[in-house]
């Protein structure tokens, strides 16, 4: 092992942030999923849980946990790699990896790759238009979920497509691009609700492991934050990968960067010798970051 490149460990050891206070998230809105449970019809609900983002509603009525010194401490025992859409954590000495493919076994979403994926064109037709006045959104943003509920409470006189629309709607901002309960989502995506049979289809499953990837990157761990989008699949199961055959490992994203370090471990689990064992000695305990044991001894 000493003659391979390893990433390094983003904190020192022992000397990772504290928890000092809970991960807030912006998903699992009860007010936006009741209001969607009672606008629609027991037939339009149950299409909608049955649809490819059911997944999402199954997710709330399973009424989960949330632990969050759990993600918290995955999150500060990473691994510092340059690979924009990939997480690699130690639990001891083993590392774990959250991928996309990671994520898609454990929601079962579309993740298909697609060109432009978070520019999707979609013409602003009269129809559409017309929809995205009956919910009173600007026509050049998407609803925020504040907007759905109030949409929800004047929705039944609509036709059945249009409903089915607002529950997609909910999904779309309350779980795949949720941020705070008052900020419009973007246009592009929300857009494709136009055509039901589309919106269903797209790679949602992408696009929600992107925003949750893009938002946690942006965080101070030693400070208290916020994360958008679906954090709480970090926290359903930890896992060392999916096994794939080795070429599928890595996977295909726009404007990522390579990555050789992860590369390595990738290939060390693959042609390991039979019996060979992660150990502590496979890592260097010295992270990148200054974090010290006084600065948290300070803050506890």
């Amino acid at each position: 092992m000493d003659s391979v490149e390893l990433p390094k460990r983003i904190f020192t050891l022992g000397e990772e942030p504290f928890p000092i206070k809970s991960i807030s998230y912006h998903t699992d809105d009860s007010k936006l999923f009741s209001a969607v449970r009672d606008a629609l019809h027991d037939d339009e609900y149950k299409e909608l849980k049955e649809s490819r983002l059911g997944v999402f509603l199954k997710f709330k009525e399973m009424d989960f946990g949330w632990a969050s010194r759990l993600v918290h401490y995955m999150l500060c025992f990473q691994l510092n790699i340059k690979k924009k859409y990939e997480l690699w954590s130690l639990v001891g000495a083993d590392p774990v990896r959250f991928s996309l493919i990671e994520f898609e076994q454990l929601t079962g979403l579309n993740c298909e790759y697609i060109e432009n994926l978070e520019n999707s064109r979609c013409e602003v037709k009269n129809e559409m238009a017309s929809f995205w006045e009956q919910i009173d959104v600007s026509v050049d943003a998407g609803p925020s979920s504040e907007q759905i509920i109030r949409a929800c409470k004047r929705c039944q006189e609509w036709s059945r497509d249009d409903r089915m629309r607002l529950g997609y709607l909910a999904i779309f901002s309350g779980f795949i691009e949720r941020r705070k309960y008052s900020s419009a989502t973007r246009a592009s995506p929300a857009r494709l609700v136009r055509d039901l049979e589309k919106f269903e289809n797209y790679p949602w499953g992408r696009v929600a492991f992107k925003v949750l990837m893009d938002s946690w990157r942006a965080k101070d761990f030693t400070k208290s934050y916020i994360v958008d989008g679906f954090i709480q699949v970090l926290q359903t199961r930890v896992i060392n990968y999916v096994e794939k055959n080795i070429e599928e490992m890595f996977l295909k994203w726009d404007n990522d960067r390579e990555d050789v370090a992860v590369e390595n471990i990738i290939q060390v689990i693959f042609n390991a010798p039979p019996n060979w064992k992660w150990t502590m000695n496979c890592w260097e305990d010295e992270g990148i970051n200054p974090w010290t044991i006084q600065r948290r001894t300070l803050c506890t």
